[in-house]
């Protein structure tokens, strides 16, 4: 009801026929779900829209270093492709075939399990977030929406908040002080931040 008011008082009217398609059916963009034209046309522009991004960054980054080493009267990036411009392409492909180095006196099970503790609930706050209403796939109607648990909001702030576990845990099983100072400082900063989001949401 509360909802209905706010709309009726944007809207300017109770009879918009915008606010009888959200009282009435919910969204009306997939009021009559997501057909496979759609699906393919949103595929699409996902996938120019991802190039376009990755290749704008890549140029970006070509330039920037292409402007640093200038400035430093080095000759830069020369060798991946045509004036260098794939080198940081190249080097995203080494650092898949890099070694994975382990200190000699870290806790290795722990030390191979903190970056999991860190990613793993970043990827699960994503679980919550609707990213539209419904679509229909073969004949069969699903949510846009991994989970929607009704308290959602504090699901989303419990996963931001075990993140900072791998963090600790990481500078821990090093054992060496250096890192175990570093993981305590960006621990402390992502409490900081979490205490303020907190709060926010109150």
């Amino acid at each position: 009801a509360a909802e209905t008011a706010l709309l009726t008082g944007a809207l300017g009217s109770a009879g918009h026929p915008l606010l009888v398609a959200l009282t009435t059916h919910g969204d009306p963009l997939f009021d009559r779900g997501v057909g496979w034209f759609v699906w393919v046309v949103v595929v699409i522009k996902v996938l120019v829209a991802f190039v376009v991004l990755l290749v704008s960054v890549m140029l970006m980054i070509w330039f920037e270093r292409k402007v640093i080493s200038d400035m430093q009267s080095r000759i830069g990036p020369n060798r991946a492709g045509p004036f260098g411009i794939m080198q940081t392409l190249a080097d995203g492909i080494k650092l898949f075939f890099k070694e994975d180095l382990i200190p000699e006196q870290s806790d290795r099970f722990v030390f191979k399990l903190a970056p999991y503790l860190t990613i793993i609930p970043a990827f699960l706050s994503f679980a919550i977030v609707p990213i539209g209403g419904y679509a229909t796939i073969a004949g069969h109607t699903f949510e846009l929406q991994l989970a929607d648990p009704p308290m959602g909001i504090l699901f989303l702030l419990a996963m931001s908040s075990i993140g900072v576990y791998g963090i600790m845990l990481a500078g821990w099983s090093s054992g060496s002080k250096y890192p175990l100072l570093g993981s305590v400082r960006a621990s402390a900063q992502m409490i900081s931040y979490e205490a303020a989001l907190g709060m926010t949401v109150v």
